[in-house]
């Protein structure tokens, strides 16, 4: 593999030590090189704190004068939590910078290379772009649209059903699975799941078999009735935030979740407004776990970016819980195979061809 590849996978190794604490920041990691050699390495670790180039730069073993830095992100040149990165890149006399992908915050987008080439350090962009972008979809997405970018996943057995009925809770994938799942988890902001869910199953909504942070609870609770014995009211293991109506908002914070409220549309919370709401306290990318109903009204509204579906090998008899409809215009981007179980990740059609 080329070097330059290779220093940018390993950037990317690093920027994902951050996940869980830097959103909505993107992830970035950062490493410099000198005379073939690595002599710095860093990342963003927390919101927030120092960014990855001024992180790796504060880690270098020796003079960094002359050496090249890699970063899976164009350096900053605004002031923020933090000074800009490109004035420690000019000052630190860097030779070469090496890019993944641009800042789509409209607020950088191309001016922090720009910034750099003026000062005479020559720029390259696009190294390993694809996974670079992938790493940060979903901040790019929310920079763009306000919106988190939406994973929606489910399992269904291998004749279409979810579970038997939407009362009782059926397991139908296995322990790899679930830990693959884990992991999805442990990538997003957010896990959304709706009021019926949370009754029927009292999930705990956490990362586990795993090592990851967890991601905060949302659940929607429009008339804020949900029984405080529930497993995510008494673990302390993340936040829970509860969507309700704005008629039933009334309080904002309890010891036990924090109340956002959504516009009622038809007698439901609208997801559009949901949505909004959520991208307007950080949410960059949501995981929809919940039953069909709630998935199929973000399919319906065309509000999800992608879909995680499991199918197990074995079929339900007698169930009447049927699984999400997925139209023609999705198709796989990526799949995996499990002991008991097949994944599809669907995404569609036109933001496959974007990402080829």
């Amino acid at each position: 593999m080329d070097l330059h590849l290779q220093y940018m996978e390993r950037v990317i190794e690093l920027a994902k030590l951050g996940r869980g604490n830097v959103s909505p920041n993107p992830l970035v990691g950062c490493i410099l090189v000198k005379n073939n050699k690595i002599i710095g390495e860093g990342y963003h670790k927390y919101f927030g704190g120092p960014h990855a180039e001024v992180d790796a730069l504060n880690n270098c073993v020796e003079d960094p004068a002359g050496a090249d830095l890699y970063v899976n992100l164009e350096p900053c040149n605004i002031f923020s939590k933090t000074p800009p990165c490109v004035n420690k890149i000019i000052e630190n006399g860097i030779k070469n910078v090496y890019v993944g992908s641009i800042d789509k915050n409209p607020k950088i987008n191309g001016s922090g290379i720009s910034q750099l080439r003026k000062s005479n350090i020559n720029v390259f962009t696009e190294i390993l772009s694809d996974k670079c972008y992938e790493l940060n979809i979903g901040f790019f997405n929310w920079i763009e649209t306000g919106y988190p970018w939406v994973v929606a996943k489910f399992a269904q057995s291998s004749n279409g059903y979810m579970g038997l009925d939407s009362n009782s809770t059926t397991a139908i994938t296995g322990y790899d699975s679930n830990c693959f799942t884990h992991e999805l988890r442990s990538q997003v902001d957010g896990i959304l799941v709706g009021t019926k869910t949370v009754l029927v199953d009292n999930p705990s909504l956490t990362v586990r078999n795993i090592t990851g942070v967890n991601p905060k609870r949302i659940i929607v609770d429009t008339n804020r009735k949900l029984p405080l014995s529930l497993k995510i009211f008494n673990d302390n293991k993340s936040d829970n935030l509860i969507l309700c109506s704005e008629d039933n908002f009334g309080e904002t914070n309890t010891a036990y979740a924090k109340f956002i409220p959504v516009k009622v549309k038809n007698n439901l919370l609208d997801v559009n407004n949901m949505l909004e709401v959520l991208g307007k306290i950080g949410i960059t990318k949501l995981l929809v776990e919940g039953g069909p109903t709630l998935i199929n009204s973000f399919l319906n509204k065309n509000l999800i970016n992608e879909i995680y579906i499991y199918t197990s090998n074995k079929s339900l008899d007698n169930a009447v819980l049927e699984s999400p409809v997925i139209s023609d215009d999705w198709e796989i981007f990526n799949e995996n195979q499990f002991e008991n179980d097949s994944l599809k990740i669907m995404r569609k059609k036109e933001l496959c061809l974007q990402d080829l």
